[in-house]
């Protein structure tokens, strides 16, 4: 057993306000500078919709993440021979169009210009090549449309097209992403100069920019496109999930600024050994088997061997009050996002919880359903939220749907002074003590349990000076994980 720690953050889409607070927060801190101006390394998606950039998701247009073929995963995208071959040109990679073109406004223009009959216009200036442009689209383009037949209709989860332009079962709701920080990174292995690498105390990938050559297999390897090419330094460059801040015990920007509350931070346990069998299940079982591979941190024996490995008491102590690991594995709410890209993405995402449909006679408010709504009669559909978060797995996220409805329940009952029906919270696989908890997490925890973040140790790495930490990797191919920036 090879017991890891990661720092993991956990959403709950019930609650996102769709606002990007957290978008503008890491943009003001990271990516505020020349080559960085269309990258967002965190932006909420409203679904169904294109995404940013558009269609991320149809890998059979950017190839991205594992394929299982036979018993083995493969990158989707490359071989060793097509990695020769590409090595100076990337097919499936987004275009800038895919994106948005950046621009600002000739704003001096406006208190330059003589006296004219006419009002002065400041026109849109590309940010790259300084010329004048027509702008056609954003990073928030299609915000809040979820009916747009131009981007929602060609959401690759759709089964049905018509479900977004008929006024009756029309839904919308609001996707945060971060990069996922895997445990199976596509960027990492696609990577012909090794310059992406995977922390071993924290599991936080990262580019180092003196090693990074722009060769950009790592952009179309990630399915999830979060990792950009800064056209100014001719290095790509990603997500860090602000490791300046968590290595001092803080929350990341974006968590730290969310409005609605709706991140967790938090320590999770890991076997390393099992990663590569869980992989290699079908679609459906991804979720379950990723659940597998998470240990608990109560248990003595991993306990044991996670001091062997180094990791110090401090981080197995946050593993404990990890509101990450009660959500994932605990409660079993948090699901990671298209597990089928065999990434083994480590951000996780709590379904939205949807009134039911009001149609054919049915009820509008799902505190009144005697039983749990039938997962047809929900605005959301199950089907479509199996393809976001289980890899078509209905089960697991019906099963996630029917403990956040039974908990609504339970606390409505008590707030309104009525008898609670446990029996629905024991159907759920909750009971009084558990709901209370998992209550307050979801709503009123305080920013202590919300994020349970432990310093970083460097005494406890295997490393004598920064400067050989500089040049640590994550997981070395001849040698253990080891400390690096």
């Amino acid at each position: 057993m090879d017991v890891r720690a990661q720092l993991v953050m956990v959403f709950n889409l019930d609650k996102c306000l769709g606002c990007h607070t957290c978008s503008i927060a890491c943009k003001n801190i990271w990516t505020d500078r020349k080559g960085a101006e269309y990258m967002w390394w965190n932006n909420v998606e409203t679904k169904p919709g294109a995404g940013y950039p558009k269609f991320w998701e149809d890998q059979k247009r950017y190839k991205g993440g594992w394929v299982l073929k036979g018993n083995k995963l493969k990158l989707r995208a490359f071989s060793k021979l097509s990695t020769l071959l590409n090595i100076f040109y990337q097919p499936h990679m987004p275009r800038l169009e895919d994106y948005y073109h950046p621009w600002t406004y000739d704003y001096a223009k406006l208190y330059e210009s003589p006296e004219e009959s006419d009002q002065p216009v400041a026109e849109p200036i590309s940010l790259i090549s300084g010329e004048k442009i027509d702008i056609e689209f954003g990073p928030n383009w299609d915000d809040d449309l979820g009916g747009s037949p131009l981007y929602a209709e060609e959401d690759v989860n759709l089964d049905e097209r018509r479900i977004v332009t008929n006024f009756g079962s029309i839904f919308m709701f609001y996707l945060p992403r971060i990069c996922n920080h895997c445990l199976n990174p596509a960027c990492v292995a696609a990577c012909p100069q090794r310059a992406i690498y995977k922390r071993g105390e924290d599991g936080i990938v990262l580019v180092d920019q003196n090693t990074c050559r722009g060769w950009r297999f790592c952009v179309t390897a990630c399915p999830y496109k979060k990792v950009y090419y800064n056209w100014n330094t001719g290095k790509s460059e990603k997500c860090i999930f602000c490791y300046p801040r968590t290595e001092t015990a803080q929350a990341n920007a974006c968590a730290h600024s969310c409005v609605g509350r709706i991140r967790y931070v938090g320590v999770v346990l890991y076997d390393a050994d099992r990663i590569e069998d869980a992989l290699k299940v079908k679609d459906e079982e991804l979720v379950e088997a990723q659940r597998k591979i998470i240990l608990d941190p109560r248990d003595e024996m991993v306990r044991r061997a996670a001091k062997e490995n180094g990791i110090p008491d401090s981080w197995l102590e946050a593993a404990l009050k990890s509101p990450a690991y009660a959500l994932i594995k605990e409660y079993e709410l948090a699901l990671p996002l298209h597990p089928e890209f065999r990434t083994m993405p480590m951000t996780f995402y709590i379904p939205p919880l949807s009134p039911v449909l009001a149609v054919h006679r049915a009820i509008h408010d799902v505190e009144e359903h005697e039983e749990v709504p039938d997962k047809d009669l929900l605005r959301v559909p199950v089907r479509y939220l199996s393809k976001l978060f289980s890899g078509g797995n209905e089960r697991v996220v019906t099963e996630a749907l029917e403990r956040l409805v039974a908990l609504r329940k339970y606390m409505r009952a008590r707030n309104v002074g009525e008898n609670p029906d446990e029996d629905s919270l024991r159907k759920a696989g909750l009971d009084a003590e558990s709901a209370e908890r998992l209550y307050r997490l979801l709503t009123i925890a305080s920013y202590n349990e919300r994020y349970a973040i432990p310093t970083l140790h460097r005494e406890y790495l295997d490393v004598a000076s920064s400067e050989e930490r500089k040049g640590g990797k994550g997981f070395g191919i001849s040698i253990g994980p080891r400390g690096g920036l």
